[in-house]
């Protein structure tokens, strides 16, 4: 249980950290189209604070997703060693995900998005002040769905593979 957790966690830090690479570093505005249409109409291309800043945002995008697949790694072979059955990596990977959702839902979607005056878009985008809002909270609902959804499908395929070996 508690690997399973520390496993979460360690996910939850990628996407952070994937988060401020694309937000705060490779400034594109595809990195963007998940965010509420509000928002992301205001949002202009901005000059590069640095020189490398591009770089810095693929290196820390990078550093991200091997946090979160080692995450998916590390808990295959720590379950393997320990003789999970089939229905044991399928919680394991099932609670990491939708801990990584929940942390999705609450911190990006509501504190970060949501909130005026502590939003982290705002550090980067300032022109997006007046368009946050709680009313925002719930835009993407459906989206959340449809992820959980393939979130379940995707822990039982993993935990399939994991038991093959």
């Amino acid at each position: 249980m508690y690997m399973t957790i520390l496993l979460a966690v360690i996910m939850m830090i990628g996407l952070f950290l994937l988060l401020w690479a694309g937000v705060g570093f490779i400034q594109n505005k595809d990195f963007f189209s998940s965010c509420p249409k509000e928002v992301f109409d205001v949002i202009e291309p901005k000059e590069k604070r640095f020189r490398g800043q591009s770089l810095v945002g693929w290196i820390l995008a990078i550093i991200a997703i091997l946090f979160m697949g080692s995450s998916i790694v590390v808990g295959a072979v720590d379950g393997v060693q320990n003789n999970f059955t089939y229905i044991q990596f399928f919680i394991r990977f099932l609670m990491i995900l939708l801990l990584l959702k929940a942390f999705d839902i609450v911190f990006f979607d509501w504190i970060l998005l949501c909130n005026r005056g502590f939003s982290f878009f705002e550090h980067y985008y300032p022109e997006v002040v007046d368009k946050l809002s709680p009313k925002l909270f719930g835009y993407n609902k459906k989206e959340h769905i449809i992820q959980v959804l393939f979130m379940i499908i995707g822990s039982l395929v993993i935990a399939w593979i994991c038991t093959l070996f």
